[in-house]
Formats: C-alpha cells, structure tokens, sequence
C-alpha cells in the first residue's frame, strides 16, 4: 500500500512539473459577438465573412490567449561556479559512499515446497500454548 502511494504521488509530481513549465495559445474567432471557434496549439476556423484590413464595418475578430509556463526550473551544471561544483560532486560521492551492500544470502530451501500437513499434531496431541 505504501509503495503503491509513493508512486502515484511521484506521477501526480511530475504531471505537475511537466504542466507548471508548458505553455500554449487559445485562439478564438468571433462573428460580430457570437464565437464561432476556437482551437489550441492552432489557428481557429473563420466563418468566411473576413473583409479586407481597410473596412470599417468589419464584423469578424480573432483573440488571442497565450499561457507562458514558468521557465525558473532549468538549472544547469555549468552555472555554478567551481568551488560549488567541487562541493556537489564530493556531497554526492560521499552520499552513495556511506552505504554499503549486503551480502547476497543464498537460501538452499527457497524453491521446495514445505511438506503437507496431514492432521494438526497440537490438536492431536492436545497441547495447546497459553
């Protein structure tokens, strides 16, 4: 239960991290004061009544939403100074260092099964802990 929390916690983090730092566009057409479409990532449909720039009676219009996502989060190595590079570099190595692997323990009964249980010997015998 706990593993199973801990990864649907680092998924629903990462989603977070990936929308935070996306950005998109909303395009939206208008006819006169009704919306006709809109569409993201994309260009909206017009409904075909555009006139020319120059008229003044131009009943169409388009808007625009642009959404920046955060762009604070890229960090880069190279942009800390040496003295900062040397102490990342020895913190981490001795970090994975203070730790050491166990033995790997061989158990020569791990693929055989235990024996059957015929009769239950402390029923049998009427011994029974207290």
């Amino acid at each position: 239960m706990k593993k199973a929390f801990q990864h649907i916690t680092s998924l629903c983090m990462a989603f977070l991290v990936m929308f935070s730092t996306m950005s998109f566009t909303v395009d939206k057409h208008f006819c006169g004061s009704f919306l006709v479409d809109t569409a993201v990532f994309s260009k909206a449909k017009t409904c075909g009544m555009e006139m020319s720039a120059t008229a003044e009676d131009h009943c169409c219009s388009n808007e625009t939403i642009t959404v920046e996502g955060q762009d604070e989060l890229k960090l880069s190595f190279d942009s800390f100074d040496f003295n900062q590079q040397l102490f990342i570099t020895t913190f981490t190595y001795t970090y994975f260092e203070l730790f050491e692997s166990l033995p790997k323990q061989i158990i020569p009964f791990k693929d055989y099964s235990p024996p059957l249980l015929v009769t239950d010997i402390q029923l049998v015998d009427q011994v029974f802990l207290i």
